[in-house]
């Protein structure tokens, strides 16, 4: 298969400039294109050759990714359903913050094979990773969508992205290099399930990005109510994936916890994880559960908050996250099921 263009940092566009007759300072201009102006579509380099443009088009995979669909939801929390080059359908979502900045929840995969029982990202199983070209023009799709480089980003959407290793690592790099988009690794958080392989190749990069895991679980009986076996691994292992984490990369790990109603929100729960929270220095994020049609419920105002302080009276640190996109098709997921119905 070809490469992707998007992918393409400025040493490899100048030696292909270079070995198809071209100056090797278009390599330049081809990269502002994609990093300053958020295209990797040749057609749209105006500054280029009609040649060169046509080059690009006939050796690398360019634009791989096209923006089908926009739900705005009442607070500002816009969703685009990207379709891939294949045919196949991804989501990413831009959030706004009430300062007003902007960050983007990417996915790293075409399906999701852990199928955490109550999301919706998983429900048709994995259809294959997405490459480094495609994670980087998601990202871009976005920026284009808001006319600017977002402010965060957080690898939440649809997909595990630390069993995509291989292409979501070079991804990452290329945000942060100086001749790629230039963001601080402290902006980036990648989320996992607790796939512990991935999370000590990502320690592995000793590198200041975050690191959430979703936990959703103090203990092993409630947490196989919730995540299959398949891709669990036990608690303990995943708190000293999280300890290594934190010995690595100098960052505090936050610990995901999506509260179902009747299953994983008790007072003895919430004392249960704050101590696992406070003994490994990580930090907790509360998810009050957005319905996508299983069987889950989410738990009452009340029955949140005094779980929130139960988690706290044990001292650890704890937030709850801001809700925002509430509604139809708002839980990560819906819009590509909704695609993928329609394809079919």
């Amino acid at each position: 298969m070809k490469n992707f263009l998007a992918a393409q940092n400025t040493e490899a566009l100048s030696a292909w400039c270079e070995a198809n007759g071209f100056p090797k300072f278009r390599a330049k201009q081809i990269r502002q294109w994609i990093t300053g102006k958020f295209t990797a579509d040749p057609d749209a380099m105006l500054n280029l050759p009609g040649s060169l443009r046509s080059g690009l088009k006939e050796f690398f995979v360019t634009p791989a990714v096209t923006v089908k669909e926009i739900f705005s939801s009442p607070d500002a929390v816009d969703k685009l359903l990207l379709e891939l080059h294949d045919g196949e359908h991804i989501e990413m979502a831009v959030l706004p913050a009430a300062d007003g900045r902007k960050t983007f929840c990417l996915s790293t995969q075409v399906g999701c094979p852990v199928g955490c029982r109550f999301c919706a990202s998983g429900q048709n199983g994995l259809k294959r990773n997405l490459s480094t070209g495609e994670i980087i023009e998601e990202f871009i799709a976005g920026c284009a969508h808001i006319g600017k480089k977002c402010d965060n980003i957080v690898f939440m959407g649809i997909g595990e992205g630390l069993l995509n290793c291989n292409e979501l690592f070079p991804a990452l790099e290329a945000l942060v290099a100086e001749d790629g988009f230039n963001l601080s690794p402290r902006r980036i958080t990648v989320s996992t399930s607790g796939y512990v392989p991935g999370m000590e190749k990502f320690a592995g990069l000793q590198k200041e990005f975050n690191l959430a895991v979703s936990l959703h679980a103090p203990d092993e009986e409630t947490r196989a109510k919730i995540i299959p076996d398949t891709l669990r691994f036990p608690i303990a292992e995943i708190l000293k994936a999280v300890d290594l984490y934190r010995e690595k990369a100098g960052r505090m790990v936050t610990l995901e916890y999506t509260l179902l109603a009747g299953i994983n929100d008790s007072v003895a729960q919430a004392e249960a994880l704050g101590r696992l929270a406070y003994a490994h220095h990580a930090k907790i994020n509360l998810i009050p559960y957005n319905a996508t049609g299983t069987a889950y419920r989410r738990p009452s105002r009340e029955q949140i908050e005094k779980f929130e302080r139960a988690v706290a009276s044990t001292g650890a640190s704890v937030t709850r996250r801001i809700e925002r996109g509430s509604g139809k098709n708002a839980a990560c997921g819906q819009l590509r099921i909704k695609a993928d119905g329609q394809k079919k």
